[in-house]
C-alpha cells in the first residue's frame, strides 16, 4: 500500500501562533433592549459557509434548555448545527450575521412545551387561561395511563431561536430574519408511576410531520405578535430526533420560508436527509458500496494495530447521497511518536479510501483524552491534521 509522508499532511497548531486577530473589525450600531449600542463585526472568517457574528457576545435568552431537552448529544449537534445549514437557503451569510435567539426566552420556550390544559383542569391548576400556552395535546389526567399516552404523545420537544441581523447603509445593524426550529420526537416516552420503568411510543413519521406542521403554524401567530417580528422573513424547520438510544443523530424532515408581513405558512419543501453507523444492518441494506468503502478503511486500521476492533463512522447522506462522514477511533497508545506514526497512517488511508467528493473527519482518542483530528473536506487535495500535545 503506497503511504504518504507526513511532511506537508501533519499541520500542528500551535494556540499561540493560529488563533485569529480581531484587529482588522468593523464597528457598527445595534439596537439592543431599547437603546442603541456598538458592536464589533470581526474580519475574520473562517469559511464562505459559515456566518460571521459580532461582539460582545450575546447568549441566546433559552441558554442551555436545549440540552435538556434532546435525547442525545448528537440530536443536539445536528439540531442546532443543521438549522444554520437551513438558513442559508433564506439569508446569505456573505449578507447577513448570525446571533442566537434574543426574543425567546427560556420561560416562554417551556411554557410551549406543555401540554395543552383543559377549562377544568385550568381551574384545578388555579392558572389563568393566557397561561394556557402548552403546544402538545391535552392528557385527559383520568382513564387508563397506557391509552392516554398512546392516543396523546408528546410531539414537540424544544424550540430553537436563531437570529440573522443585516447590516444598513448608516453602518448599523439590524433584525433581518429569524429561524425557528422545532424539535419533534420520533419516540414518546413515559412513566406509569414515580420513579417506575418507562415506556415508549413511536410515533409515524407522516404523523409527525402533520402535527409538526399544525405547531408551526401556532407558532408563526405568536412570533407575529412580537413587535420585533411583524414585518421581518421568518423561516421555520421541523427536525426529527432520534430514539434515546441510538448513536446517530435525527435528521431535519421539512422547511418553510415565511416572507415578511406574511402570516400565513404556504408550501413546505421537504428534505430527503438521514444519518446512519457504519457499520451497521440499516447502512449495509440501503447503502452496501459505501459501507464496504468503510469496511475497506477499517480493516486497513486494524491491520496496523492487531487485536483492535473499534472503527466506528457516522454517515451523513442527502438525497441519497453520501455528504461525510465522521469516523472515531479510540485507541491506546504508548508513547508521542507511536502515536504521530499511527494519525500519518489513517491520514494516507483518508485520501486513498474514500472518494474526493465526501468530506470526512476522523477523530483518534485515547483514555488521555484526544490524540489527534485528520479533517478531509470535500474536494481539498490534501487532509489538515492536528496533534493534540
Amino acid at each position: 500500500m503506497r503511504k504518504h509522508s507526513i511532511l506537508g499532511m501533519i499541520l500542528i497548531l500551535l494556540l499561540a501562533g493560529c488563533a485569529p486577530s480581531f484587529e482588522d473589525k468593523q464597528e457598527v450600531v445595534q439596537d439592543s433592549k431599547d437603546k442603541k449600542e456598538t458592536a464589533i463585526i470581526p474580519k475574520y472568517k473562517i469559511s464562505e459557509e459559515y456566518y460571521q457574528t459580532i461582539l460582545p457576545f450575546e447568549p441566546s435568552k433559552a441558554r442551555g434548555l436545549v440540552v435538556s431537552n434532546l435525547n442525545t448529544r448528537y440530536d443536539i449537534e445536528e439540531f442546532e448545527n443543521g438549522l444554520m445549514r437551513l438558513a442559508q437557503t433564506q439569508f446569505d451569510p456573505e449578507d447577513y450575521l448570525f446571533q442566537e435567539g434574543q426574543i425567546l426566552d427560556s420561560s416562554e420556550i417551556s411554557s410551549w412545551l406543555n401540554r395543552k390544559y383543559t377549562d377544568s383542569q385550568l381551574k384545578e391548576k388555579d392558572m389563568k387561561a393566557s397561561k394556557n400556552l402548552g403546544l402538545n395535546p391535552v392528557d385527559p389526567g383520568k382513564g387508563d395511563i397506557d391509552k392516554r399516552n398512546q392516543e396523546n404523545p408528546i410531539y414537540l420537544a424544544h424550540v430553537l431561536e436563531h437570529n440573522y441581523l443585516v447590516k444598513t447603509k448608516d453602518n448599523s445593524v439590524s433584525l433581518g430574519g429569524v429561524v425557528i426550529g422545532l424539535a419533534l420526537n420520533s419516540v414518546h416516552y413515559y412513566q406509569k408511576e414515580a420513579y417506575g420503568a418507562t415506556y415508549e411510543k413511536k410515533i409515524d413519521s407522516n404523523k409527525l410531520k402533520q402535527e409538526g406542521e399544525k405547531i408551526a403554524a401556532e407558532v408563526l401567530k405568536r412570533l407575529r405578535k412580537k413587535d420585533k417580528l411583524k414585518n421581518v422573513p421568518i423561516t421555520i424547520a421541523l427536525f426529527e430526533q432520534n430514539e434515546k438510544s441510538s448513536v446517530v443523530p435525527g435528521n431535519f424532515i421539512s422547511y418553510t420560508n415565511i416572507d415578511k408581513n406574511s402570516d400565513n405558512i404556504g408550501k413546505w419543501t421537504d428534505l430527503d436527509e438521514e444519518y446512519f453507523l457504519f457499520p451497521s444492518a440499516g447502512a449495509e441494506k440501503k447503502y452496501r458500496d459505501d459501507v464496504n468503502t468503510f469496511t475497506n478503511f477499517k480493516e486497513d486500521v486494524e491491520e496496523y494495530f492487531p487485536n483492535f476492533n473499534g472503527v466506528i463512522g457516522r454517515a451523513f447522506y442527502m438525497d441519497d447521497q453520501l455528504q461525510s462522514l465522521n469516523i472515531d477511533i479510540p485507541i491506546q497508545f504508548y508513547g508521542n511518536s507511536e502515536a504521530i506514526g499511527f494519525t500519518q497512517y489513517v491520514a494516507g488511508l483518508v485520501m486513498e479510501r474514500f472518494p474526493n467528493y465526501i468530506a470526512v473527519q476522523v477523530s483518534i482518542t485515547s483514555v488521555n483524552g484526544p490524540e489527534a483530528l485528520i479533517v478531509r473536506e470535500a474536494n481539498q487535495d490534501e487532509p489538515t491534521v492536528h496533534i493534540y500535545e
